[in-house]
């Protein structure tokens, strides 16, 4: 049977690492699929920079728009990145009739419904399989594996530069600025590392694991993102010592009042499987009414760990290429109408615990005024420790763990604890997640 001609917007690291992957293993993957899948052009910016890959048998153009009018490629791959020219490649693939396969996150997590609502009317899959978490398998999980369940919530460390932030101030003290410097000169940051330390990321990533997951249309614009710049060595040591592990998350839960898109850092129990997985590593745990808490593990980014997602999405295109497009599995996973408008919760009628840090003048009854204020707004308290002051007229620190609360009622008690004149500093505040099936 006539090999599948695959064209290839950008041959950068993910993109010189499909090409290596579909040479390498391309008997294994001709099984797999029942056709030989060829790459046959590529888009680049540069005809002379070297490569990763062996480009010997591909035609390098550097328009393109060259290979989404070409009448003799199938599948377009996209790997340029961003949602502007990305976008209006894609929107020509499809038009043009071509499958499409994509690793970019914001692509789908901006532009998702308007990219299926033209690929359904041309009767073309879009695959987007590496946009999230590299190599892990997720999408296909929970779109198919977990097709059975009512997806409950889901929680994942999806950012492998800031879990390796954390990681590094919890294991060696380090501060959040040494341990950035680190991973911009190792390549795990980037130069701007906007996206990765504000959230931005994971949201992306979450935007779309949380519309697969509940049926609901793509709404980046409605998912909390926060920062986890202000984080300390004091913040990483206290939740230690509580029990605690700090992660940046992306979490997502279905509750009767909505939906939960949240990005942020969280202390989660340190016994939780997810507290444990470090350095630049991806996992993401989801729990189904069925199967209960499963989670997946694995290498979130990197030339060949996310060309195994691109190289599986081809697979599946090439097999479903003679399938009736109304008989393919769904993007959103969910018949495309038949997903839900349930609203995104926004994040002050969200539910959470509290770990709080409070730097107080070292007077009588301070505390007590404390717990007086977190009492009359509804907080009640699990931990709670005052801790030594440095020296004699320093500012005692106190560490309060709170019970779930909404957070609209902590905002206000924050406040009023704020304006108490014995309380100095900004205080310091973190969600957190106790990740229990139950909940």
């Amino acid at each position: 049977m006539k090999p599948v001609n695959i064209g290839i917007l950008g041959l950068g690291t993910v993109g010189g690492g499909t090409v290596n992957v579909l040479q390498r293993n391309a008997d294994e993957i001709t099984r797999r699929a029942g056709r030989g899948i060829q790459v046959t052009m590529a888009s680049v910016r540069s005809m002379d920079k070297p490569r990763i890959c062996d480009t010997s048998s591909i035609t390098l153009t550097t328009d393109p728009f060259e290979i989404v009018n070409q009448p003799d490629i199938d599948v377009v791959v996209e790997l340029i990145g961003g949602d502007t020219l990305a976008l209006e490649l894609v929107l020509q693939a499809i038009a043009n009739g071509k499958h499409v396969v994509t690793a970019n996150k914001a692509l789908i997590a901006v532009h998702g419904n308007e990219i299926f609502s033209a690929a359904q009317k041309m009767g073309v899959t879009v695959a987007f399989e590496a946009a999230v978490a590299g190599g892990i398998p997720i999408i296909k999980a929970v779109r198919e594996g977990l097709a059975g369940n009512r997806v409950q919530w889901l929680a994942g460390i999806i950012n492998g530069t800031s879990n390796f932030i954390l990681t590094e101030m919890r294991d060696k003290g380090r501060s959040f600025d040494d341990v950035l410097a680190e991973a911009q000169q190792l390549g795990y940051a980037e130069a701007d590392p906007t996206f990765d330390v504000e959230g931005i990321d994971a949201a992306h990533k979450l935007t779309i694991l949380a519309s697969i997951a509940f049926g609901i249309p793509l709404q980046f614009d409605k998912a909390y993102t926060e920062g986890m710049r202000s984080l300390t060595t004091q913040d990483v040591s206290d939740a230690a010592d509580l029990g605690f592990r700090i992660k940046h998350l992306g979490i997502a839960r279905r509750t009767e009042k909505g939906v939960e898109l949240r990005v942020h850092p969280t202390l989660i129990p340190e016994k939780r499987l997810l507290a444990n997985v470090d350095g630049v590593m991806n996992a993401i745990l989801v729990n189904g009414d069925a199967v209960g808490p499963t989670l997946y593990y694995g290498a979130g980014a990197g030339a060949d760990p996310t060309a195994s997602a691109v190289v599986a999405d081809l697979v599946d295109v090439v097999r479903a290429l003679t399938t009736d497009p109304e008989n393919r599995v769904p993007h959103l996973a969910f018949q495309a109408d038949a997903l839900d408008d349930t609203a995104i919760l926004p994040i002050e009628e969200v539910s959470s615990a509290w770990f709080l840090r409070i730097k107080a003048l070292d007077q009588p009854n301070v505390l007590a005024g404390v717990t007086k204020i977190l009492g009359d707004n509804g907080i009640s308290i699990e931990a709670i420790v005052q801790k030594v002051p440095h020296h004699h007229g320093a500012s005692v620190p106190i560490v309060i763990l709170t019970h779930e609360v909404v957070e609209k009622a902590m905002n206000l008690a924050l406040q009023a604890i704020g304006n108490m004149p014995e309380i100095e500093d900004d205080i310091t505040r973190i969600r957190v997640e106790y990740l229990d099936p139950d909940q």
